[in-house]
């Protein structure tokens, strides 16, 4: 039992020694945080491609809200015709009213899912810009850790600005 006891106190000490070495080497640890919501709002880039897709899909989205509006008035027309309308009549306006709803919800669907497609490639452009100038940072002030995301961060440790000052000078 004995023997068992130093062993065990000598590897409790190296542990101990091992710990205080790596704490101190934690010390010297350069460690940055980029917020990248705050990249995809205020970079220039970002606001770039914003717009961009906005030009790219206001006519599509004006088409949509054309459909959404012309449902919207044959289902108030309907309405209000239906007491004089024949049976014949009001089923018809209703196949059709149904197939305009069809046509509508297609659409508005394939704009949105076009939408976020392209979005998520814009954004994605503008994120690997940010981290060409996050490494770019990261190697002239030599950080050792540079994190984009954290359940909190001390705002001395932040270096948003400086990334998003690299990317709107980076032409």
């Amino acid at each position: 039992m004995t023997s068992f006891k130093r062993v065990f106190s000598r590897h409790a000490i190296a542990a101990l020694a091992l710990g205080c070495t790596t704490l101190a080497s934690a010390a010297e640890l350069r460690i940055g945080f980029v917020n990248t919501d705050r990249i995809f709002k205020e970079a220039a880039t970002a606001k770039a491609a914003q717009s961009k897709l906005e030009q790219e899909f206001s006519r599509r989205e004006r088409e949509v809200e054309g459909l959404g509006t012309q449902l919207k008035s044959a289902s108030e027309k309907l309405e209000k015709d239906a007491p004089t309308l024949s049976d014949s009549q009001r089923g018809a306006r209703q196949r059709q009213l149904v197939e305009l709803d069809r046509e509508f919800q297609r659409k508005r669907r394939e704009f949105q899912e076009d939408l976020a497609q392209r979005k998520n490639e814009e954004l994605q452009l503008v994120l690997e810009r940010a981290n060409r100038v996050i490494k770019q940072v990261a190697e002239s002030e030599k950080y050792d850790l540079i994190m984009q995301e954290a359940v909190y961060v001390n705002p001395k440790l932040d270096i948003t600005d400086k990334v998003l000052s690299g990317l709107n000078n980076a032409k």
